[in-house]
């Protein structure tokens, strides 16, 4: 099967990390704008190990996914809930992901929590 780089944009966005984790480059660069730079591979992966960690029991609702890319470049534009006993928590996102090859060089991600009652708070529904 042919390598897919906008599938595994997607698959990182959705959270679903063992789809993508193993394109990662060794010096892959993952800077969360406002939040943090992860360096290496080992910490991309941590962070995810971390976050697929404080999900659990939360179901998670992706209300929005857009992809677009080539070869080189993918951006993915989210928007999620995760409901949880204790309430629910909307976050809208923009994820880049730069290729080398067949591995994630770079992640430049952007986000912010949204009101998750309030639609014009959120982007559209891809129609």
């Amino acid at each position: 099967m042919a390598f897919d780089p906008v599938a595994v944009g997607r698959a990182f966005s959705e959270h679903r990390f063992d789809e993508a984790l193993s394109h990662l480059a060794k010096d892959v660069k993952w800077t969360i704008v406002g939040g943090m730079i992860l360096e290496g591979a080992d910490a991309v992966r941590r962070t995810c190990r971390d976050t697929q960690e404080s999900l659990a029991g939360a179901e998670v609702q992706f209300d929005r996914c857009v992809t677009v890319g080539d070869r080189d470049t993918v951006a993915v534009d989210t928007v999620v809930r995760y409901l949880r006993p204790d309430g629910v928590t909307a976050v809208a996102s923009c994820a880049i992901y730069e290729f080398s090859g067949d591995t994630i060089s770079a992640i430049t991600s952007y986000a912010v929590e949204v009101d998750p009652e309030d639609a014009g708070a959120q982007p559209p529904p891809r129609m």
